[in-house]
């Protein structure tokens, strides 16, 4: 009994710091009614920049085009690296709620994900390239609190843990406090429940949420300040804390700061238990295959997808409805002429490029699948999922297991990617009870638990060595993508990448324009309407879901035989974010935003181009500058690069249009009533 309950106890240091983050999010919420996935991601920039500064003295600052440190003092003190690091998370909370989610106050659900999405890739960015160690757990051994062992209860816990849960539960008491005793907080519900009564009683709801933004932010900065001696911090799994942290939000409905603690200390305590009792050397209940850590981490999971389908609705409420806004999904045009100039083109390109290109453009033609299934379930039906690339995952290592047991490539290619398609549905099921901020939130946490209970098993992927595909033939035909020297990513995988996706585009563009494309864009425009014209909104859910997934799927496929050795870390869920990020910023609506942002892909033929033309940091700084263009264009362009040129033609051609009215040929013609 005293070594499970050593396992319980080892988990409120975890426990206290994802209460702690909670406490960030629902404060946030609370002021704005933004769910920020960027909370984790801010915090891990302000712990890595204040063990920098407690090092060096060099104060290292976020932004791209400044001067990335700045030397303050020679030898500071543990006081004065807090007192700099909270006067930094401050500053970071009220800049990203006065340059960020102010402007998106009214934007519709899709915006603000993107926004805060964009801000989570920027901030990892800029954590691998400020900080060369950020790449793995990076500890410095300068703890902030003691971690002298104490006995409690018959078993030894560490002191800082214990000093960590006691501030968690004295910061929620004082936001408790705060809200329910403080003219702040009586203004908070009041902004909260009717902002224009708000603003004409004399209450300024952006100065609210300012202060509570830059609160949040120092919550989450100290939070992972505190956690480092313990778990570390590192760029790739710190800002996914905020996954476990969504869960204890969820749990206190994003309104109670004593049962969001409470339930953050719980998920903590139920994760240090299940990896205590799953890593004793007599568990014999536990498959070789399934990995501890993904079990400790579906535990956030389940609780996600459980409060959101308990508290979710078949259909939302009118003032959901009202208040979702997202980009046309215009109907496709000229799509001959296009297919034949873009086909010819990419065709051209392979059989006549050199190896770079030919490379790049392979990757373009393979990731745009993955753009393609984010077009169908978040353009056409206004499903946001962040869960694309784990399908992809799955179908490509089940596509390389297939092929071993010598299974066709053709045939695996489709097994594959309706393996994906199950998987999609699964996943979407659950998910046809949310939308807007909460779908997004449980896709990203059951891509995660994809990721670990799957994607990391190793007879499944070959654990961190990955996994080799078989040479692929179709119709006897060697149309494997190695070869030797300037050979090498031959034309033939090119024009099987290329093949797959013009059927994929198609099939897409048909879907658009038949009676399932039209289910979905009246279940986006406006559920309950949709309902009561007949359509099954369940049914037209599941069918994007599934759609998605099996382009996803067909992505996945293609990426496992286009490498030498497909990894689970070509899986990761960074990879997902940055599709949907590309995907926004091209056009999330269209066909062709998911074709451009298939080029714009991180090696892709875009950034491959403007490296060998001179601009060799586009694909270094290829998340960094995907994380403020996506930031941008959810602000100032919410329809994508292609929404903007469709406009800019229509106002030329409405423009010439007037001209011709106005000539005076035109004007004679009207007056004598013939043709111009």
């Amino acid at each position: 009994m005293s070594t499970y309950l050593g396992y319980l106890l080892a988990g409120l240091g975890s426990g206290a710091v994802i209460a702690s983050l909670a406490l960030g999010l629902v404060l946030s919420h609370r002021t704005s009614g933004v769910v920020n996935f960027a909370h984790a991601a801010m915090g891990m920039y302000v712990a890595f920049a204040y063990f920098e500064f407690r090092e060096t003295g060099e104060l290292v600052l976020p932004f791209l085009g400044l001067p990335a440190r700045i030397y303050l003092l020679p030898r500071p003190t543990q006081t004065t690296a807090l007192i700099v690091a909270v006067l930094l998370a401050a500053t970071l909370g009220l800049l990203v709620y006065l340059l960020v989610f102010r402007p998106l106050r009214q934007a519709a659900p899709l915006a603000r994900v993107v926004a805060s999405l964009g801000l989570l890739l920027y901030l990892q960015e800029i954590v691998r390239l400020r900080f060369p160690v950020s790449g793995a757990v990076a500890t410095r051994h300068r703890p902030v609190l003691a971690d002298d062992p104490i006995d409690l209860l018959g078993t030894t816990v560490t002191q800082n843990r214990l000093l960590l849960l006691l501030l968690a539960v004295v910061a929620a008491a004082v936001l408790g406090a705060v809200f329910r005793f403080t003219r702040f907080g009586l203004a908070t519900r009041a902004a909260a429940g009717n902002e224009k009564g708000a603003l004409l009683l004399g209450i300024s709801p952006d100065r609210l949420g300012a202060v509570s933004w830059a609160v949040a932010s120092v919550i989450a900065g100290i939070a992972v300040i505190l956690i480092e001696p313990i778990a570390g911090i590192s760029a790739t799994t710190t800002p996914l804390l905020v996954i476990p942290a969504l869960a204890a939000a969820l749990l206190g409905g994003l309104e109670s700061f004593a049962i969001t603690t409470a339930a953050g200390v719980a998920i903590g305590m139920v994760q240090s238990l299940i990896l205590g009792w799953a890593v004793r050397p007599d568990t014999t209940w536990l498959p070789d295959w399934l990995p501890t850590t993904g079990i400790q981490q579906f535990v956030p999971v389940l609780v996600i997808i459980a409060v959101l389908v308990w508290r979710g609705d078949a259909l939302p409420d009118r003032a959901a409805v009202s208040g979702r806004r997202l980009p046309p999904a215009p109907e496709p045009r000229n799509v001959l002429a296009w297919t034949v100039v873009l086909v010819g083109g990419a065709a051209t390109m392979l059989a006549t490029a050199g190896t770079e290109l030919r490379h790049a453009l392979i990757i373009s033609l393979a990731f745009s699948l993955l753009t393609l299934s984010v077009v169908v379930v978040t353009g056409f039906s206004g499903q946001i999922s962040l869960a694309q690339l784990a399908f992809a995952g799955v179908a490509g290592f089940a596509s390389i297991r297939l092929t071993e047991h010598q299974v066709p490539f053709p045939v695996a290619l489709v097994l594959a990617a309706t393996l994906a398609t199950l998987i999609g549905v699964i996943v979407g099921y659950p998910a046809t009870r949310v939308r807007g901020m909460s779908l997004a939130i449980a896709t990203l946490a059951m891509a995660v638990a994809i990721e670990e209970l799957v994607l990391a098993s190793p007879p499944f992927s070959g654990g961190h060595a990955g996994a080799a595909a078989p040479r692929p033939f179709l119709l006897g035909l060697d149309v494997g993508v190695g070869a030797t020297g300037s050979d090498n990513f031959r034309p033939a995988f090119g024009y099987v990448c290329l093949g797959v996706l013009t059927l994929a585009a198609l099939g897409v563009v048909n879907l658009r324009r038949n009676r399932t494309g039209l289910r979905w864009l009246a279940v986006r425009a406006n559920e309950r309407a949709a309902a009561a014209a007949g359509i099954d909104v369940t049914r037209a859910k599941l069918g994007a879901f599934a759609v998605s997934s099996f382009l996803a799927g067909l992505c996945g496929v293609l990426m496992a035989f286009s490498v030498t050795t497909l990894s689970p870390t070509s899986f990761l869920v960074i990879g997902a974010l940055v599709a949907v990020a590309l995907t926004y910023l091209a056009g999330v609506s269209s066909v062709g935003g998911a074709l451009l942002a298939g080029a714009l892909a991180q090696a892709g033929i875009v950034t491959t181009l403007l490296s060998s033309k001179g601009g060799g940091d586009a694909d270094t700084y290829v998340f960094a500058i995907s994380g403020i263009a996506l930031i941008l264009t959810a602000i100032f362009a919410p329809e994508g690069i292609t929404g903007l040129v469709r406009d800019r033609v229509a106002s030329l051609r409405h423009a010439a249009h007037r001209a011709g009215d106005q000539s005076p040929t035109s004007a004679v013609a009207r007056v004598e009533g013939g043709p111009a």
